[in-house]
């Protein structure tokens, strides 16, 4: 079961390098702090997949924590949302 305000998407995205397979974790519907349902949602990940975070800010302290934990992303900003694109690294 995924996380809640988790959702699979399986959308051909354009302009993004990513997979056309992600979980899209919409972590501005969340009241309080999104932290627990980011990592909950990166733990039930499938392999090969993308989680699609979207926030109304930059989670920059996120990137360090994604990176210790053995993820890479890309982010993008689309106007006042911003997209960050997680993968396991490979």
């Amino acid at each position: 079961m995924f996380a809640q305000n988790c959702y699979r998407s399986t959308e051909k995205q354009t302009n993004m390098s990513h997979s056309d397979a992600e979980i899209k974790l919409d972590v501005r519907e969340i009241d309080g702090e999104p932290f627990g349902d980011i990592m909950a949602a990166l733990e039930e990940l499938p392999s090969g997949e993308t989680l699609h975070l979207i926030n109304s800010f930059e989670p920059v302290p996120l990137y360090d924590v994604l990176e210790q934990r053995g993820y890479t992303h890309q982010t993008e900003q689309d106007g006042d949302v911003w997209h960050v694109f997680i993968q396991e690294a490979v």
